[in-house]
């Protein structure tokens, strides 16, 4: 049970621009809007400011509370919610009336958000509690707390279960991103011990094999060992730990959300909250607003679901496009670079960096494009779950795709689609498409993630603090002048509220500025905190195999994202209006959807974009292992060279594709083959048996890989129980409770009425 505390002055505050032409029609406006809410028995109180603005203070009787509570009681899944008993608490009645705002019309049928748009109101807010909020900034909402525990049922009483949910799930998230850091760190190091004694980096870098050029015209052939440190950075992440550690991840997404839900289970025990039904609380506030109200039947149409499919569809095209252009962009990038950079080391590393310019792009992209937000229905027609579900997952959608188009093009195309030596794929016939990096495709993506995730954590979280921060620094000079005038009240209510005690005029008007001067928030707002974590564990988990540095990175910024969020809503933003919730609603199927996603993209990066299953062909079929009688040689000797065609420049397909300025090495040697990456024929340029050997191998692993998971994620699912077995017992204590108390008070009731009867029969006798 929250504690209860003296009510606040006012519920909600409605802000308005002063008028003195009566006959003004956004004044009638105003008027007609204030005077519904005085028939619904809301108690309006109207304070005016030297800016010209008017603000409707409203306060909501007892008798609305008391109404509700009764409601609960008899309803069929809500009649064991906390607020049965004992005092309504704050965020209790801010979320009733705001219900009863967002509900109430004029003639015309115009509802609030419908007279903000018309500019009837500028604004509408619920006011920050002084005591509450002081407690949380100690205990929870400031830097020096980062490393404590979070005070969830206090964030539950004075946020909403909803807010406090969030941020047991992101406390829930951080905690389980430590045993994936720590695996991540240790494959890492892995590869770090043994990548000087690799005898593929020794082939590598004591190479003496040339490379074709990676462009046209500029582009000189090169030599094999200049990719030395690069080949060392990709054996870091591009070993046996990797699969293992792949594995791994997929299974923890599974077993995250599991435990998760019995996470959950105990604390939406602990506020009676388990068994509430969202859609009947809000029949419950529906009757409170209007007692002569009727269901909001539900509908389906066919037409519109179809319309909303083909504008999806062709948002997504439009991504699609935007990763084309990025593509196109990269090509045209590393030609300019190579020909045209004053510096050496740009043009020998152009396609290095056209990659790291890409990511940058990316980078952009996203930023832009998440500040493209889709329509927000109004929700006085409609559902608010249903609305903010359909919402939910159109923006998850639009904002994924934006997020990895560009990666499943790295990882699945880059370097397969762009041909060879005689037969180059071009665009528009001008620009050869650029070839995976020298070291391996899984390095593209590794710097492409990379440079993402260090980007977007980075500047979303200097932006997300500093703007609100900075918009408060501004105002608060005016903030600061009615507390001079309120610190002038000699009356001891200004400064310590009782119960049913009013403040002084300066006092309200304080109160009020103080919270008109924050970030205004709406209903959904905690959806973009929760789109950018869920963001996150999709970047922590899909395409992990590349990366196995991402869980550290999140952790290390979900400690920083948990107090940022915590300071914006407590000091820097308006009061979020109190929601009630008993789960993370759609985000829990989002989740899963990433988690099936993870094992999918994760055996793809290994079986296609990784080196380890052509590794693992030539270790026991063309290797000096093979045959099992070679001894005292290294089974992976020649792999290198193994994975090499011969390009003969006296080809004439060939000479097309390469001036003779270009065979000419760094030296100043003439050279007359040149070597690339591929399993082609040195004569027709045909694929050649070993191509089709790996190529099955690579299907045969995928297959292999996303069973053996799927089956471990099963398990898991099974193994760990929604809900603990404290939680059960003590549910079924609770409903037996309550059972007992409605049978103790029928009891009561027959005992009264059999006294009743009894007396009406010695009045016959009399």
């Amino acid at each position: 049970m929250p504690p209860v505390h003296p009510p606040l002055t006012f519920d909600y505050v409605l802000v308005a621009k002063f008028s003195e032409d009566e006959n003004n029609h956004i004044f009638k406006k105003q008027r007609a809007f204030i005077e519904s809410l005085k028939k619904k028995k809301l108690h309006v109180h109207k304070i005016g400011d030297e800016d010209e603005k008017v603000f409707y203070c409203i306060r909501a009787p007892q008798n609305i509370f008391e109404t509700y509570r009764y409601l609960l009681k008899v309803s069929d899944a809500c009649n064991w919610s906390c607020e049965q008993q004992g005092t309504i608490p704050q965020s209790i009645r801010i979320r009733i009336v705001d219900f009863i705002l967002h509900h109430t019309y004029i003639e015309s049928e115009e509802y609030l958000p419908d007279l903000m748009k018309k500019n009837v109101f500028e604004t509408h807010f619920c006011l920050h509690e002084k005591r509450e909020q002081k407690d949380l900034k100690q205990s929870w909402a400031r830097w020096s707390a980062c490393f404590k525990g979070q005070p969830i049922t206090n964030v539950r009483n004075y946020l909403g279960e909803k807010v406090a949910l969030y941020f047991l799930w992101l406390g829930w998230y951080t905690f389980l991103l430590i045993p994936a850091s720590v695996i991540g760190v240790i494959v890492f190091l892995y590869g770090l011990a043994f990548y000087n004694t690799s005898p593929l980096i020794k082939e590598v870098c004591q190479s003496n094999v040339i490379m074709c050029p990676l462009c046209d015209k500029t582009c000189k052939v090169w030599e094999l060992s200049e990719t030395c440190m690069y080949a060392k950075v990709t054996l870091l992440f591009d070993n046996e730990g990797t699969v293992a550690f792949a594995m791994f991840m997929a299974v923890w997404a599974t077993v995250f959300l599991e435990f998760w839900k019995r996470h959950r289970s105990s604390y939406v025990c602990a506020w009676k909250v388990f068994d509430w039904c969202e859609e009947e609380e809000e029949l419950i506030l529906e009757i409170v607003n209007n007692a002569q109200c009727e269901p909001k039947i539900h509908r389906h149409s066919y037409l519109r679901s179809t319309i909303v499919m083909v504008l999806v569809t062709l948002m997504l095209l439009i991504i699609i496009g935007l990763t084309h252009v990025l593509v196109v962009c990269r090509v045209i990038a590393t030609v300019l670079l190579a020909e045209n950079s004053p510096w050496k080391v740009i043009t020998e590393n152009s396609q290095t960096v056209a990659v790291m310019l890409g990511a940058v792009l990316h980078y952009i992209t996203i930023t832009v494009m998440t500040r493209v937000k889709a329509h927000k229905p109004p929700t006085n027609k409609h559902s608010h779950a249903a609305v903010e579900r359909s919402f939910t997952v159109k923006m998850f959608i639009f904002q994924f795709f934006t997020m990895f188009s560009s990666l499943i093009y790295t990882a699945f195309f880059l370097g397969r689609i762009n041909g060879h030596p005689g037969g180059y794929v071009r665009i528009s016939g001008i620009w050869r498409l650029e070839e995976c990096h020298p070291s391996g495709c899984l390095t593209d993506l590794f710097i492409q993630m990379s440079v993402i995730m260090v980007l977007k954590q980075t500047f979303n979280n200097i932006f997300e603090y500093s703007g609100p921060w900075f918009s408060r620094w501004l105002k608060r000079k005016k903030t600061q002048k009615f507390r001079r005038r309120c610190f002038k009240c000699y009356k001891k209510e200004c400064m310590n509220a009782k119960e049913g005690s009013e403040l002084c005029e300066n006092c309200k008007l304080e109160e009020i500025h103080r919270n008109y001067s924050l970030i205004q928030t709406d209903r959904f707002s905690l959806f973009n905190e929760f789109l950018e974590m869920v963001i996150q564990f999709s970047f922590t988990t899909i395409f992990v195999a590349a990366f196995p540095l991402a869980p550290l990175l999140a952790l290390l910024n979900n400690i920083i994202e948990i107090r940022l969020d915590a300071i914006k809503m407590v000091s820097l933003e308006r009061r979020l209006v109190p929601t009630k919730a008993n789960d993370i609603g759609v985000w829990t199927d989002v989740l899963e959807v990433i988690g099936v996603l993870a094992v999918i993209a994760n055996g793809l990066v290994i079986g296609i974009s990784s080196d380890f299953i052509p590794r693992l062909v030539y270790q026991y079929f063309y290797g000096p292992c093979a045959s099992g009688s070679a001894t005292g040689i290294d089974c992976m000797a020649g792999y290198i060279n193994n994975t090499l065609s011969i390009a003969d420049i006296s080809d004439e397909r060939v000479r097309d594709d390469f001036t003779s300025a270009q065979m000419v090495t760094y030296s100043g040697i003439n050279v007359t083959h040149c070597s690339y990456r591929d399993y082609r024929s040195n004569e027709d340029f045909s694929l050649t048996n070993q191509f089709w050997v790996i190529l099955a191998a690579r299907l045969i692993f995928i297959i292999l890989f996303e069973h053996v998971v799927v089956m471990f994620k099963c398990v898991a699912s099974w193994f760990v129980p929604n809900s603990p077995l404290d939680v059960r017992n003590e549910r079924l204590y609770d409903k037996l409770k309550r059972l007992k108390e409605e049978l103790s008070i029928l009891g009561q009731y027959n005992n009264v009425k059999a006294f009743t009867v009894t007396f009406d029969q010695l009045n016959d006798l009399c």
